[in-house]
């Protein structure tokens, strides 16, 4: 190995940095996600790299393909006039495309900046327009129709490229190409100019700007995120010890590709490690694609492992009162064997029987059956989890652990490893990073996955650190004498009653989203006597509930102000009150009766609630309970 490379460690057939503390950060000896992508497609070539339905069938494409394709879109752009340092953007769903330009734009010294599918016209301007974005690249019609929409107010871009011809094989027009044509035209300048892309990726170094992650928007307008290569190194690196990602595993893509959790999950790491990534067909079938792949590691986000749960809670609802007591049975066996291991105890031999009887009985096939027989790690992130949840995971089997970062860490602050899981934290600081709690209670973070800044926008930058240089995370929390961090909210979601009692809202609306029937609740109480709750309610399940019940209801609106579920979400709220102190139990509450998608205001496309927007949006239904 190169004598100018720090000292390396070798984990799980890798080799890294043995001290994180600073960089440049190596993962077997590359300091960039295009030099090591390279490396990997060299060694691993008609292995599967990533597979993708069409048709109903799931088609393999291996990592030459990946190479190749790559190369050509990089090298395309460049023809077409990219230089080194200027932005590309994507419009599309997640597909192999999306990972093709991404690595091609990486590799001729391009940024790559994604765009939600769910954003509007309105909103691409913006984003092409602040990133400076050079080319666009669109999935399909329905997505070039937002660019013809406003193109005449995005000055800065050369080219389109439409990805799919579907609905556009007559179409033309000089400034958009299809991208099989870029795939040519990159073929062509390859021939003429052998070695460039690859003395392109030898050019690339850990402190160039990799990629723009834009915020969510929860406070004004989005902020483009600059994230290096080194800090993508970083954050892969740092969380190989305590969640390895083997060569053998399968995972699956269904998060959009423009956040950094999906984009660290299934773009960095699957490259680090050389594991297979499975496109889901869409977010509505994720469900069906689990139980087909069967994946070994798996990342979501909260709202996906609540939505699992409320369906199996709901089956068993459905089943006899022999079936009802075996897996009661069951998840008491499940229960006491994970209580040890997270103790860190040796399960005792009476419990370790039960359980493997209850295994084999009923646990084993309802893992089968959420498609997580194959689980080895599951992780939750991008929003606070209950611990309850956690825990009845735990007690069927699937091991769903909990970490916790933001966009401007490229993704991971914290992680619980299987060996080192402390249920209602969100696990201990990555190697060589350091967490600090400032006297507010905002959690504060150093460590070589910090952000590089806002796309121009220094101002914004500054606010966003400490005077001494550390993070501002805007999560309250606290870290305790094992050093595992605990997230309780944000700051700027602190509740002040009139009485001068501060509440963080976070874990009450936790509680509440572990009941099947409630998909979402907002805390309400700043400067008021007492708490009250905005709720939505989970459609599928309390549709069912009310169809058992024999409640009449038309539409959504009239589902929600049927008696018979208000009294649903009113007993399930005054279960929860029981486990608070009354200065912090819900006086009242009010159901939202519109179905929120993430193209609403209230919604993020990672469906977090907007809080700052329902407390505006619903302002008549809040008057109402005061």
């Amino acid at each position: 190995m190169d004598n100018t490379l720090p000292p390396q460690q070798s984990m799980h057939g890798l080799t890294f940095n043995a001290d994180l503390s600073q960089g440049p950060f190596y993962i077997d000896g590359q300091d960039t996600t295009p030099k090591l992508f390279r490396k990997r497609c060299e060694e691993l070539g008609d292995r599967t790299a990533m597979r993708e339905k069409t048709f109903g069938i799931w088609r393999s494409h291996s990592w030459s393909d990946y190479y190749t394709r790559a190369k050509r879109i990089g090298l395309g752009l460049v023809a077409l006039g990219l230089k080194r340092g200027e932005v590309v953007s994507i419009l599309s769903e997640d597909n192999k495309e999306w990972m093709y330009t991404d690595m091609g734009v990486q590799g001729v010294g391009g940024i790559c900046s994604g765009i939600y599918t769910t954003d509007s016209a309105s909103q691409l301007e913006y984003l092409v327009n602040n990133s400076e974005s050079r080319f666009l690249i669109v999935e399909n019609d329905e997505q070039l129709d937002k660019f013809l929409e406003v193109r005449d107010a995005m000055p800065s871009l050369i080219k389109v490229i439409v990805i799919e011809r579907e609905g556009l094989h007559d179409f033309s027009d000089p400034d958009i190409i299809f991208l099989d044509e870029l795939y040519e035209i990159g073929a062509k300048y390859d021939a003429e100019n052998p070695g460039v892309f690859e003395a392109s990726i030898e050019a690339t170094k850990p402190e160039d700007t990799a990629i723009l992650v834009y915020t969510s928007g929860t406070t004004g307008m989005p902020k483009g995120a600059m994230i290096g290569h080194g800090n993508l190194m970083y954050s892969v690196s740092a969380a190989i010890a305590d969640a390895p990602t083997f060569r053998t595993d399968d995972q699956i893509c269904f998060l959009p590709l423009c956040h950094i959790l999906e984009r660290v999950f299934s773009v960095n790491a699957p490259i680090a490690a050389g594991s297979t990534i499975n496109f889901a067909e869409s977010p509505e079938t994720i469900f069906d694609n689990l139980q087909e792949v069967s994946p070994q590691t798996f990342v979501a986000v909260p709202r996906l492992w609540e939505k699992i749960y409320s369906q199996v809670s709901i089956r068993i609802g459905e089943a006899t009162g022999m079936q009802k007591w075996a897996y009661s049975k069951a998840l008491q066996a499940g229960a006491a064997r994970a209580e040890a291991m997270n103790d860190g105890k040796e399960v005792p031999f009476g419990t370790r029987l039960s359980y493997g009887f209850w295994d084999m009985v009923l646990l084993r096939n309802l893992r089968r059956m959420i498609g997580m027989d194959r689980l080895r790690r599951g992780g939750s992130g991008a929003a606070p989890i209950s611990p309850e949840l956690l825990q009845w995971y735990a007690s069927i089997g699937v091991p769903v652990l909990e970490g916790y970062g933001m966009t401007e860490s490229s993704g991971v602050i914290s992680i619980n490893g299987s060996k080192s899981n402390k249920v209602a934290t969100v696990g201990q600081p990555l190697p060589g990073a350091q967490v600090r709690i400032a006297p507010d209670g905002e959690v504060q973070y150093k460590a070589g996955n910090v952000f590089q800044g806002y796309w121009k926008n220094p101002e914004k930058t500054a606010e966003t650190f400490t005077e001494d240089g550390w993070l501002r995370t805007g999560d309250v929390g606290m870290v305790d004498n094992q050093g595992y961090v605990s997230i309780t909210g944000r700051v700027k979601d602190i509740i002040i009653t009139a009485g001068g009692k501060n509440i963080t809202p976070a874990e009450i609306e936790n509680r509440l989203k572990f009941s099947p029937y409630i998909s979402d609740a907002v805390i309400i109480g700043d400067k008021r006597k007492f708490l009250t709750c905005l709720v939505m309610i989970d459609q599928e399940n309390v549709e069912k509930y009310a169809q058992d019940q024999r409640v009449p209801f038309s539409n959504f609106a009239s589902l929600c102000a049927a008696k018979e579920v208000q009294e649903l979400i009113r007993d399930t709220i005054t279960e929860v009150n029981k486990d608070f102190a009354r200065v912090e139990q819900i006086k009242d509450f009010r159901l939202i009766d519109v179905l929120l998608t993430a193209e609403d205001d209230e919604l993020t496309p990672t469906m977090k609630l907007k809080r700052s927007f329902v407390e505006t949006k619903h302002k008549e239904l809040i008057g109402q309970m005061y």
